[in-house]
């Protein structure tokens, strides 16, 4: 019997700095249960990078996009072949990608500005192509390359061009969202804020609750989480919720996991538009 792989949770930022570093959680799942072995930092997108070329077989659910609306796509007659897709906006720059969507929003009504994947409504989730609060179009166009790059597998997305020589250096990434398990098991109630005046006594509390709810298994993916007494209080005291984010995409991998090891050969991804992908467990 193989050992389970690696489980990685990522939360992303697509300009990482030592005050706002790509924070990656690793873990394994036994029986249902998922330990928590180590967080990660990254301070920039070279180090995250050189990290995901490790020769290291992993299931890992990443906090960004991996696609864009095809009524977007569509409209701006981009091509419609995922990797193509993905190579001509790598080739863009961020103010190209600004100045693009802005005319899209521009010229739309009120109410329906943005373009929306089939996966948004499901899981929540904003528009791939926001350019702020969340930056989610710069992360993709930030992040999405690096794994490609990297040879990483996609599921219903992407397989590399040379597969990898063996089943030890296989690296599965799945987009995942942790706000869609976080509102499972605390509903809409504000955990973490980036704003050190917005770290109220009342976020804390949210984040004790949140890895409660994680710990007894309160979800309906069927996993606990397993923590030592010191990394329940690094999550609880990192009031960014970035540690806490990266857990919680770490935990819907691990459900990833489970449905490839049941026989499903897309990790759990229900079949879907090719171009704009799916946000796994939603």
């Amino acid at each position: 019997m193989t050992a389970s792989p690696l489980l990685v949770g990522c939360d992303f930022s697509s300009s990482p700095t030592p005050r706002k570093p790509i924070v990656v959680a690793l873990g394994h799942a036994k029986t249902g249960r998922v330990q928590l072995q180590s967080l990660l930092r990254f301070n920039t997108l070279v180090s995250f990078a050189d990290w995901l070329k490790l020769s290291q077989t992993w299931v890992g659910g990443f906090d960004l996009p991996f696609g864009l609306p095809r009524e977007l796509v569509e409209h701006l007659q981009w091509p419609t072949d995922w990797l193509a897709c993905m190579q001509h906006y790598s080739a863009l720059s961020r103010a190209d990608i600004r100045a693009t969507f802005k005319t899209f929003c521009d010229a739309r009504p009120v109410g329906g500005k943005f373009a929306h994947r089939a996966t948004d409504t499901p899981a929540g989730s904003s528009p791939s192509m926001k350019w702020v609060n969340p930056p989610v179009a710069y992360m993709l166009h930030a992040g999405v390359p690096l794994l490609i790059e990297a040879g990483v597998t996609l599921p219903r997305l992407h397989a590399p061009a040379v597969p990898v020589a063996s089943p030890e250096s296989l690296r599965v990434a799945l987009e995942a969202y942790p706000g869609l398990l976080a509102r499972e098991l605390i509903g809409n109630t504000s955990y973490k804020s980036d704003d050190k005046a917005k770290q109220t006594p009342e976020r804390l509390i949210a984040r004790k609750q949140l890895l409660q709810a994680l710990e007894v298994g309160q979800t309906r993916l069927g996993l606990r989480l397993k923590l030592t007494h010191a990394q329940h209080d690094t999550l609880v005291d990192d009031a960014s919720g970035d540690s806490l984010d990266a857990v919680l995409c770490m935990v819907q991998a691990a459900w990833a996991q489970s449905q490839h090891e049941a026989g499903d050969g897309h990790y759990g991804l229900p079949e879907c538009d090719p171009l704009e992908g799916w946000i796994v467990t939603a």
